[in-house]
Order: C-alpha cells, then structure tokens, then sequence
C-alpha cells in the first residue's frame, strides 16, 4: 500500500475527524448536553482539525502565542458548533433515524472510490492508521446523518418561497442575472523605450510612425495575426494578438465609447497609451443580456430559500438548546461558548 496518509483525502478527513475518542478510554468530560457528553480528547480533535487548514501555523511550536492566540480565536465557535451537534443528534434519534446497513455500505463505497482505495485491506489499513475501528467510522458517519436528516426534515422541508418574495428579491438583485456585454479584440502594441530620463521624442515618434505603418498594411488587407506575430511587442503576439473576452465595463470609457461605434472586423486609430502605441481590432462582441425572472425563477428561489435557511436553522437551534439541560464541567469553555451565543443572538436580533 501507497505510504502517504489518508487522511489527508478530503472525503476521508471530514470523517476522521469527526470519529469520537474511544468509549473506554477514561478520560474529562467538558460538557454534558441532556445526557450525552463532549470529551477533552473529542474537542482536540476538532480544534486540530481546523488549525490544520491555516498554513501559517505549520511550524509553530506548542508553545507558541502564535498558536494559543489561534486557539483562542477558533474555540468559541468550535465549542457552540459541538453544543450544537449534540442537540441536533439527540433530534436525530427523537425521530427515530439510524444509519442501516445498507446505507453504511454504500457510504462506505463511495468514501473507498474518492481515496482510490481498492479493496476492504487497503480501507482497514487507512482506519487502523488514524487509531480507528470499523465501529468508531459507522458511529461518526451515523451521528453526521442523524444531524443533517434533522435539520432537513425539521427546518429545510418548511422552508417555502412566495411568488411576492421572489420578485422581490429579483428587483433588488437584478445585476445578478446580467451578463454582461463582452468584446473580443486582436492588438498590436508597439513599445516606446523608457529611460531614466523619460521618453526620447525620437523615440517616439518612431514607435507612433511604425504603428501607423502597420495599420496602413492591415486596411490593406495583411492578416492582422500575422502583423501581430512580427511587429508586436505585447505577449498576446504568441496568439496572433488575440485578448479577451474582457467585460466590457472592465475597459476605460473613451474605449468603451470608441468600440461601440465600431463593427466586428473594424479597426481602431492608433491609440497612445502609457507605454507605446495600440491599435485595436474588434474580434467579436456580445450584447448586454438579463434573464428574465422567468428563466432566473429556479435560482431565485434557491437564493431566498438558502437565505431564510440560515436564519431558520439559527432559530432552530435555539428552541433545541431552550429544551436542553446543558451542564458544564469547564469554566473557560463555558465562558467560550456563552461568547459565540451572544454573537450569534445579536446576528438573530439584528
């Protein structure tokens, strides 16, 4: 088998780190939600989990401020966010949910493909590695399912989209749905020389002859890729002086104007810029377009729909803590925790 570590196979990791410590390791418990516990090692796992995704603490050493400041700043939300599965979880079996065997399978299956793991040793060997068993990855995968089947029959299935709500949100998101006008131009650029004491007049004006030179051989029919290749000094030569599709927003005004009095095939004059001498053709162009609420409906409703999500989800939440019995057996993570909930009240008052 291939050495590197599995873990670090998304797919994978979002598993593994979510796996609980082991059921008979003894060891403090931070918090007691209705019954069910957070452990000290669980927690770690969590926090390690996503200091791995900040590079900057690649090399810091356990002991660095670096380090316990980023500690401090994660920790909140990692504790509410734990606070928050266990209600979700205990939701899931008040439903009656569990995880059955075919579906373990299928998971399983799918989890084996995305880490280009071939066979059953292979996937035993990748767990055995991360210290789990077979029965640590079905109770994590089960605790993710009965979490996130909750709060789908719970909250997402009752979410609903007026007709009036999604006009609404049409009107005020408009520039949402409009492509805009888009141009494709060939250039040929030709450099005047920058010294330290500016532009030599001699200089330039041999630049703007040569560039007057070469419109004058592309009105006369020379292939404009061609010209592009041999006389221009911007990178685009290596495509024949092709550049775009550029927004046409994206361009400077007077361009904008000068290139919409154009037609496709057209040539600009050549046109002084900071460093040398342009000259313009347009390639191609597409209209400005906006799609009508008809064509936009079904994106429309996702986007309310995923806005008043994130505020149902929240209030959702907060009728599940309001029934729970939360005991803590850590003063500073309570405190942690009693922060990110203060954050997250005022985001639902506001």
């Amino acid at each position: 088998m291939n050495k590197r570590r599995v873990v670090l196979a998304v797919p994978l990791l979002a598993i593994l780190i979510a796996a609980p410590a082991r059921a008979q390791i003894i060891e403090q418990v931070l918090v007691n939600v209705n019954g069910d516990i957070l452990t000290k090692t669980e927690f770690e796992q969590r926090q390690i989990a996503v200091l791995r995704t900040r590079p900057e603490l690649a090399n810091v050493t356990p002991e660095s401020l670096e380090l316990k400041k980023a500690i401090g700043e994660v920790t909140p939300q990692l504790i509410l966010d734990a606070v928050d599965e266990l209600l979700l979880i205990q939701r899931g079996r008040e439903l009656g949910l569990a995880l059955g065997d075919e579906q373990f399978a299928s998971i399983l299956e799918n989890i084996k493909k995305s880490n280009n793991l071939t066979d059953d040793a292979q996937f035993e060997a990748a767990l055995k590695q991360e210290g789990l068993t077979m029965a640590d990855l079905r109770r994590s995968l089960e605790r993710q399912m009965l979490a996130s089947e909750a709060q789908r029959r719970d909250v997402v299935e009752k979410i609903s989209v007026t007709e009036a709500e999604a006009q609404a949100y049409y009107a005020a998101n408009k520039k949402d749905f409009t492509t805009p006008s888009e141009v494709t131009l060939r250039e040929i650029f030709i450099e005047v020389p920058v010294t330290d004491r500016g532009v030599n007049v001699a200089e330039d004006d041999a630049a703007q002859a040569e560039a007057e030179a070469l419109r004058k051989r592309l009105l006369a029919g020379e292939p404009f890729p061609r010209l592009a290749a041999e006389a221009s000094d911007a990178p685009s030569k290596a495509n024949g002086g092709l550049i775009g599709p550029i927004n046409r927003e994206e361009l400077a005004t007077a361009l904008q104007t000068q290139l919409d009095a154009m037609k496709i095939g057209d040539l600009t004059g050549v046109i002084r810029t900071a460093r040398g001498y342009q000259i313009l053709k347009l390639e191609s162009r597409t209209e400005t377009k906006i799609r009508t609420f008809d064509e936009a409906r079904s994106d429309i409703s996702n986007k309310v729909g995923e806005s008043k999500m994130t505020g149902e989800r929240l209030k959702y939440l907060e009728r599940l803590r309001g029934l729970a019995t939360i005991t803590w057996r850590n003063d500073e993570l309570k405190k942690a925790y009693e922060q990110a909930l203060a954050v997250r009240q005022r985001t639902l008052a506001g």
